[in-house]
C-alpha cells in the first residue's frame, strides 16, 4: 500500500511536470513591466512622469473613471494636496524623502485641463493609500497591498 501511495505520487509529479515542461513560451505567464504615467498639458508645456509600481495599475483598475469627478471637484482637492505635499517635500529630515522627492508646480490660477487634473488627483489617492500618509481634506483611506 505505501508502494502504491509513493508511485501514485510521483506519476502525479512526473505528468505535472511534463505538461509545465510542454508549454510553448508564449503560452506561459509574462511578467507585466509597468509604464510610466505621463501626464501632460501640451499646450502649457506641462508635464509629471510618475514611475511608481502599482500605479498604472491603480490608474486602470481602480480609480474612478475619467468623468466621475467634475474638473472643479479635482482643482480643489489637487491645490490642497500639493500645498501639503510641497511642504513635506521641502523637509526631508521631517518627512521621507524617497516618497516627497520632489516639490510640484501647481498654480491654482493656471488651467491645467481635466487630464492633468484627474491623474494628479489619482497619484494623490494612490500615495495616500500605498504610503499610508494623509495629506487633508478628508479622505479616508486603505492601504493598497
Amino acid at each position: 500500500m505505501k508502494i502504491f501511495k509513493h508511485l501514485l505520487l510521483l506519476t502525479i509529479f512526473s505528468l505535472c511536470y511534463y505538461n509545465c515542461k510542454s508549454l510553448p513560451y508564449n503560452n506561459k505567464v509574462k511578467t507585466l513591466e509597468e509604464k510610466p504615467v505621463v501626464i501632460e498639458n501640451d499646450s502649457l508645456a506641462y508635464e509629471i512622469i510618475i514611475i511608481e509600481p502599482g500605479f498604472t495599475n491603480f490608474l486602470n483598475n481602480i480609480a474612478q473613471p475619467e468623468g466621475f469627478y467634475s474638473q472643479k471637484y479635482l482643482e480643489s482637492r489637487n491645490r490642497t494636496w500639493v500645498i501639503t505635499w510641497n511642504e513635506r517635500a521641502r523637509n526631508p529630515l521631517r518627512f521621507n524623502p524617497s516618497i516627497y522627492e520632489n516639490s510640484i508646480d501647481f498654480q491654482p490660477t493656471i488651467n491645467y485641463g481635466y487630464d492633468v487634473n484627474y491623474k494628479l488627483f489619482n497619484y494623490f489617492l494612490f500615495a495616500q493609500k500605498k504610503y499610508r500618509m494623509n495629506l487633508g481634506g478628508g479622505f479616508r483611506t486603505n492601504r493598497i497591498n
